[in-house]
């Protein structure tokens, strides 16, 4: 089973960071602004605004205009890159599993 191209370097910087998961987090809840964002954590809307830049480098948040507001969005299928990455290793540790159960069992 070869394994799959890693696409998901950004994805997986930003998710990195507690506080950038716990942003897209509240972003699976509903579209924000970077001062409701803010207004939820205890740093400066300047160390918010440097989170949102990395997800959205990472392409994990999308920003739109609405009027003089930046609203945040989250882009879910930004996330399957990772995990697509994380399935391989769930089907090679369940082909390493199911190998061991059928050794074991084949000695008993």
């Amino acid at each position: 089973m070869p394994l799959p191209l890693d696409h998901s370097q950004p994805v997986f910087r930003a998710l990195a960071d507690p506080t950038r998961r716990a942003i897209i987090m509240l972003l699976a809840e509903q579209d924000l602004r970077v001062g409701d964002i803010a207004a939820r954590f205890e740093m400066t809307r300047p160390a918010v605004a440097k989170h949102l830049g990395v997800l959205k480098s990472a392409d994990l948040i999308h920003v739109s205009q609405a009027g003089r507001e930046r609203i945040n969005q989250l882009n879910p299928a930004a996330l399957k890159a990772a995990s697509d990455w994380l399935a391989w290793f769930d089907r090679f540790w369940d082909d390493r599993l199911a190998a061991l159960k059928s050794a074991v069992e084949k000695d008993t």
